[in-house]
């Protein structure tokens, strides 16, 4: 059991969890939500020991292990699945010891451990982990130090996953995940067979994966039973009860306030009034429910354009001349499409929608688009290209003043408080703003003349679940066409009508729905591994096949290795004989030199049978 008790951190002051307690039980999955800023990841580094608790404590059994994504992997030279074995440090540890042990006990115990821990079976394991998360069977052998950062740290989360700790904390395990990725995860995670914490804004993943929430807010910590949606229905229950409470002992007050400014001066009355008087000091009133901001955008709707706003017919597109990366596309778009991309990172989603953008030329083919089409675009890469000096209002007013120079400073501000900027905000520096904020300003400032198509590019990298469900209800409301790639999905599945696949250079129509996709891609996995492991028994049948034709040819070469086989069979059963004499392990130097000759002799002779079988075939 994981035990949080009275827990208080502050930081420069400021209080972000104050005598906050709860009890996480064995086995149970966690879900840790809460607003941004509300101390969730906080939490975690108090869990994990990275910072020390100002009051309380935090307290698990000695016997569990703990364990969560390391972010600070060194660079390495080390193939992808090493390093996800090597994550297991016990198993690590045992593995260097049998290299060195010469203690014929202790190197029983070393591999009786070792068998225990199924090391055996470690590559195998990695393997799968990786193969889920993304990674194709060539690429388990590539060296680390080659992958970009976003691949190493879904090497970190399997490494994390690999060990399978007693009690496993993942903050954001999606951020760096595509959609494919994520589903395969989702199904990990629910059969966890240990205590898992998990920090996500992603509302499908807590739906699937969790039992439990805790919800971090006002520097407190709240247990609910069940998923995100039962979490949320109850909260919203217990605020209601919370507010007619309130407003019940507000009643009560004032009833008692007004018996005592009627009555305070009369004397016959005087001792009731004193009476109430400390009635109402000592009431404990309920907070009133200070409700949030509802987060809402809203996108401008365009004005009607005749069908297809986008054409293309036969398309290629790529970078490099002759080398296009999707081949003889064919797709139309409508001002009512709502289109998710659907395929797994590198297959071309983001390349097709440069070209739509108007970002990338076609290499051949046609490609034919409405003159007055308007095209909004998101990508998850713009929050790195806004000018941190400048503020909202300032970015804003340049692009509504190159469309309207007459256009007043109200103008400009309500197109920010279409996106929840109030003054203030809009007039901070960009640099200062949240990850959220400047996703929120991207929407902004691609809509601001109204575009007839949105182009969004992982629109919700950086938006947490209130933000999110604010971006879905304004995609749904907007009268325009939609297309996205999304790792969300959750939103995918409230917005899009339509699936494309992007998958071997084609870009196709996906007849089905997210679920059907799910299995789609469940399939693809099951079918990538079985011809990966027919190829493997191939290349390993031709490579025994090769030498045993050679060896049939020279009979004498026949003869000489059954002679060996039975010359080491031989040597062998002689060690084993003095091995299992009385008093053998009482002198241990010469016990030592037997088992290493014996460790020796068994390793030869495997290899000696193993050529005389296939020379004998």
């Amino acid at each position: 059991m994981l035990t949080i008790n009275n827990l208080t951190y502050r930081i420069g002051g400021r209080t972000i969890i104050d005598e906050a307690s709860v009890n996480i039980m064995d086995g149970w999955k966690v879900g840790v939500v809460g607003p941004n800023g509300a101390g969730k990841s906080t939490l975690f580094k108090l869990i994990a020991g990275d910072l020390q608790t100002d009051g309380g404590f935090i307290r698990m059994s000695e016997r569990q292990t703990f364990g969560m994504v390391r972010q600070d992997i060194a660079d390495t030279d080390k193939p992808i699945v090493e390093m996800v074995v090597d994550a297991h440090e016990e198993m690590a540890a045992l593995k260097a010891a049998a290299e060195t042990e010469t203690d014929p006990y202790k190197i029983g115990d070393i591999y009786a451990r070792l068998g225990e821990l199924d090391a055996y079976a470690a590559p195998a394991k990695a393997a799968v982990l990786l193969n889920g998360l993304g990674f194709t069977e060539e690429q388990l052998q590539q060296p680390f130090s080659s992958l970009s950062g976003g691949w190493r740290m879904r090497v970190a989360l399997a490494a994390a996953l690999f060990v399978e700790p007693d009690v496993l904390l993942l903050d954001e395990p999606t951020n760096h995940l595509d959609l494919e990725a994520i589903m395969w995860l989702e199904g990990y995670l629910a059969n966890y067979p240990h205590t898992l914490l998990i920090i996500s804004h992603d509302r499908e993943i807590l739906n699937t994966c969790i039992d439990h929430v805790v919800h971090v807010d006002k520097k407190k910590l709240t247990l609910y039973t069940g998923n995100y949606d039962t979490f949320e229905r109850e909260r919203a229950e217990k605020l209601g009860l919370q507010q007619k409470m309130h407003e019940k002992q507000l009643a009560a007050k004032a009833h008692m306030q007004a018996f005592v400014d009627r009555f305070r001066a009369s004397a016959a009355k005087a001792r009731q009034a004193q009476s109430r008087i400390k009635a109402i000091e000592r009431m404990d009133i309920v907070d009133a429910v200070i409700a949030d901001r509802a987060l809402k955008f809203s996108f401008p709707d365009p004005e009607e354009l005749p069908a297809p706003l986008l054409s293309l017919r036969g398309t290629d597109i790529g970078y490099a001349p002759g080398q296009p990366i999707l081949r003889r596309v064919t797709q139309n778009i409508d001002l009512d499409d709502r289109i998710a991309l659907m395929g797994a990172n590198g297959n071309g989603k983001s390349t097709l929608m440069k070209l739509i953008a108007g970002k990338l030329q076609p290499q051949t083919g046609e490609y034919s688009r409405s003159g007055k089409l308007r095209i909004g675009y998101f990508s998850q890469h713009q929050t790195e290209e806004l000018d941190v000096t400048s503020t909202p209002y300032m970015e804003m007013y340049r692009l509504v003043k190159s469309k309207n120079p007459g256009a007043s400073e109200s103008s400009v501000r309500a197109r920010l408080g279409q996106f929840h900027f109030s003054k203030d905000l809009a007039d901070n520096l960009i640099g200062s703003l949240s990850g959220g904020e400047k996703a929120r300003l991207l929407f902004a400032l691609m809509s601001f003349d109204t575009p007839h198509l949105l182009l969004l590019d992982e629109p919700t990298n950086h938006l947490d679940i209130d933000a999110r469900e604010a971006l879905v209800q304004a995609l749904n409301s907007y009268k325009g066409a939609v297309i996205m790639v999304s790792h969300d999905p959750h939103m995918v599945e409230r917005v899009a009508d339509r699936l494309w696949l992007i998958a071997d250079g084609k870009c196709e129509p996906f007849d089905g729905d997210l679920q059907d996709y799910r299995r789609h891609v469940i399939q693809q996995r099951r079918n990538a591994r079985s011809k990966a492991r027919a190829g493997k028994k191939e290349q390993d049948t031709a490579e025994v096949a090769a030498p045993a034709a050679k060896k049939q040819l020279n009979p004498q070469a026949l003869q000489k290795l059954e002679k060996e086989v039975i010359r080491l069979t031989a040597e062998k059963e002689k060690l084993e004989t003095a091995m299992a004499a009385s008093g053998f392990y009482d002198h241990q130097d010469k016990a030592r030199q037997v088992t290493e000759k014996h460790k020796n002799i068994s390793e030869k002779l495997a290899t000696a049978e193993e050529d005389w079988l296939a020379a004998s075939n």
